[in-house]
């Protein structure tokens, strides 16, 4: 009891899963609990929007583990209107403009893909990226509801009760006139700051943007058609008859107009601020988190929070707020800026455990950047060294809690490695053998003598990754290319002290060459020149001599100051080469 009270204080999925059951008792015992998630297809779906989907997953999944019927909603917003030709996207140039204002299962998809439309496109990306995350979900297309008239009856109330939704907007219409800022006891040049900050924080969503339905010069209309000629959003509705649901509309786009009832039309939709708390009192939604774009005030999770109860009759998820997530040495996040990664991507070089952790050990409202750079290896050497905490049992609570949500969910272990070797040490090996099979093998097999390596397989599916950052994030310059021929002209050169570092390394070869071995030894080269035994501890000076040793034989053996750690890198050579180069 003491061990399960202590990883609800500390783990914060445990916290919302407390949260999360109690709620849900609450309001309908002893029925599911619905946590949801909304993703929208407008283009590639990026590692921020992956937070949308893991921060409800981790509870759903907690409360899956204690033995509770959880159903996990994905609503893909692919009716969403395509508000512009996204960049960098393969397939896709300006002439994708013209279909801007149609839904997006009205869009073509990218040229060359297999896919029937726009929102499919993108959407199979990442159904694949959540298979291999293991993430379990009932998917909604929002374009099957409402073309099926799923809405209806929420669509007919909505606009009976037009006028209501109209003043819950109506007070956020204000908050930005100077004298709604006195009111509310701001001076201008402050509220012009906290304006300043939420259009930032909206930037790249939409949601600075959201339209309300207002402006309007027939009214207040919160259902917007799509044109029954041209399929854009351009239209206006010009009047509407609450007892035979007849509506009237233009298009501003095309000039089309038309006069359809709404008790049996499908071919539109409720405004975003209307849609989304519909669909908390639809779907009975207990939890669903949001980004700071939909967290301000006057956005959509705060208006929808009033619009759910005073329209709806619902009640509004428990809600968090989810910070950006970052690439290492790129700003937050945005879609609409092009050639950001997406979760297909960081699956490419990290196995999926390693993803999940990333989001699981921090609670949603901390920022964290995903590494596509060198930090990559740091961060495995971090994962690997909590994977050695959690076996031997000298783990933290909350570690151990994220962890476990890593590499397993309710419904069992994910795949992993079976040799685990360290991602830098085959990051290094890829990056000298070019993916060659063969000499792969050979090198890995001889990091541990004792316990050798005897199929690749063994290192996969890591190892597979570590190639395809190497290949895909490294740049060109930066791979390692080992010498062909000796430097001579630098080996001639070399002083007295120079060639007795290189004879005690090439004499310790044969009763070093392990990982291990190799470490013991090229550390303990410049402390036996400075004559020390070679496991003395380094002083300033001696630190100093090792660099200036280890700038020595990157010359030699690559051409460079620097490069893979040099244990890996002699046994990626090989002995017979790197005796060559080393002159002997």
């Amino acid at each position: 009891m003491a061990e399960s009270q202590t990883s609800t204080e500390t783990d914060w999925v445990s916290r919302f899963a407390d949260d999360v059951i109690a709620e849900s008792e609450r309001r309908a015992p002893g029925k599911p609990v619905v946590v949801a998630s909304g993703l929208s297809p407008s283009g590639p779906i990026h590692l921020g929007n992956l937070r949308e989907v893991m921060t409800p997953h981790l509870v759903a999944d907690e409360i899956r583990r204690r033995g509770r019927t959880v159903r996990h909603l994905i609503s893909w917003d692919d009716y969403d209107r395509y508000r512009k030709v996204p960049n960098g996207v393969p397939g896709v140039d300006a002439s994708w403009a013209e279909h801007i204002g149609k839904p997006l299962t009205s869009v073509p998809a990218p040229a060359g893909s297999a896919y029937a439309n726009w929102a499919e496109h993108f959407k199979a990306a990442m159904t694949a990226a959540l298979d291999e995350l293991g993430v379990e979900y009932d998917g909604i297309s929002q374009t099957e509801q409402y073309t099926a008239g799923a809405y209806r009856e929420q669509v007919l109330h909505a606009m009976r009760h037009r006028a209501d939704i109209d003043a819950v907007l109506d007070r956020y219409r204000t908050k930005k006139d100077p004298a709604a800022a006195a009111k509310a006891g701001r001076k201008p040049q402050q509220q012009k700051k906290v304006d300043e900050a939420e259009l930032e924080a909206a930037e790249g969503s939409g949601a600075a943007d959201e339209d309300d339905g207002s402006g309007n010069s027939a009214g207040y209309f919160p259902y917007k058609p799509y044109c029954g000629n041209c399929e854009k959003d351009l239209t206006v509705v010009t009047s509407y008859d609450d007892d035979t649901t007849e509506l009237n509309y233009t298009c501003s786009g095309c000039g089309f107009a038309e006069t359809v009832r709404l008790n049996e039309f499908n071919r539109g939709k409720l405004v975003w601020k209307v849609d989304w708390p519909m669909r908390w009192a639809y779907e009975g939604v207990v939890f669903e988190p949001s980004g700071v774009d939909h967290s301000s005030p006057g956005s959509s999770f705060v208006v929808g929070g009033q619009i759910v109860r005073e329209v709806f009759d619902g009640v509004q998820p428990i809600g968090p707020m989810y910070a950006f997530v970052g690439i290492s040495g790129m700003a937050k996040m945005s879609s609409s800026k092009g050639g950001v990664p997406t979760p297909a991507d960081a699956l490419k070089i990290m196995e999926a455990p390693l993803l999940r952790w990333l989001y699981a050990r921090r609670r949603p409202n901390q920022s964290f950047k995903i590494a596509f750079d060198q930090e990559i290896q740091r961060l495995y050497d971090e994962w690997d060294s909590l994977g050695r905490k959690v076996a031997d049992g000298t783990v933290l609570p909350a570690d151990a809690a994220a962890y476990s949500r890593a590499v397993r969910t309710a419904a069992g272990e994910l795949p992993s490695t079976p040799r685990p070797l360290p991602y830098r040490t085959l990051a290094s090996v890829a990056d000298i053998t070019a993916g060659a099979e063969d000499q792969t093998l050979r090198i890995l097999s001889e990091l541990d003598p004792e316990n050798p390596l005897t199929s690749l397989d063994e290192a996969r599916p890591r190892l597979d990754r570590a190639e395809n950052w190497i290949t895909t994030q490294v740049p060109a310059e930066a791979r390692t290319i080992v010498r062909d021929e000796p430097d001579k002209e630098l080996l001639g050169s070399l002083d007295d002290q120079g060639r007795e570092s290189l004879r005690l390394l090439l004499e310790g070869l044969d009763t070093h060459w392990s990982l291990d071995g190799l470490t013991t030894l090229v550390y303990g080269v410049p402390k036996v020149l400075a004559g020390l035994e070679p496991d003395a501890k380094p002083t300033p000076e001696l630190k100093a001599a090792q660099r200036s040793f280890f700038a020595l034989l990157y010359r030699l053996l690559v051409s460079r100051d620097t490069g893979p750690r040099l244990p890996t890198l002699l046994l990626a050579v090989g002995a017979e080469r790197v005796r060559r180069l080393l002159g002997a």
